[in-house]
């Protein structure tokens, strides 16, 4: 069943991200398919603050690639920015199947970079741009 979040503007991205989280249940690897500018960033940022992950820890990975933060329980959390990634190896010289079969939340951007490297229970989320500037987050539940 196709689950869908409307995100009006910036100052709903946090109401958003609680609801996602509610929804999310106990699934812990969540792709992110979003254009350049989409708000993939700002959404995991979002995210990381309900989780209760210290806000000015959360930044983009694109050069190193994953980023690990500590939610306010002291749980793991990944960020992955997989947009520089041009060859698979590259994903799995980084150790990325340590880090999906651990059990701790990773929130990926990117993913088609290494689709072919996903578990299949990966949660495929798809963030798309509305004329009047509100976001769409979407998935097949």
């Amino acid at each position: 069943m196709l689950q869908q979040i409307v995100i009006p503007s910036l100052s709903g991205i946090d109401a958003a991200a609680a609801e996602f989280l509610r929804r999310l249940g106990d699934r812990r690897l969540v792709a992110f398919y979003a254009g350049m500018g989409a708000g993939k960033t700002t959404f995991t940022t979002a995210l990381c603050r309900q989780l209760g992950v210290r806000s000015d820890a959360v930044s983009s990975p694109t050069f190193a690639i994953i980023n690990e933060y500590r939610t306010a329980a002291g749980e793991p959390v990944f960020h992955f920015d997989f947009y520089r990634i041009t060859k698979l190896e590259e994903a799995l010289d980084i150790g990325l199947y340590d880090y999906l079969d651990s059990g701790a939340l990773c929130l990926m951007e990117w993913p088609e970079n290494v689709e072919a490297l996903l578990p299949e229970e990966t949660l495929k989320v798809h963030i798309s741009v509305e004329p009047d500037g509100s976001r769409i987050l979407s998935w097949d539940d």
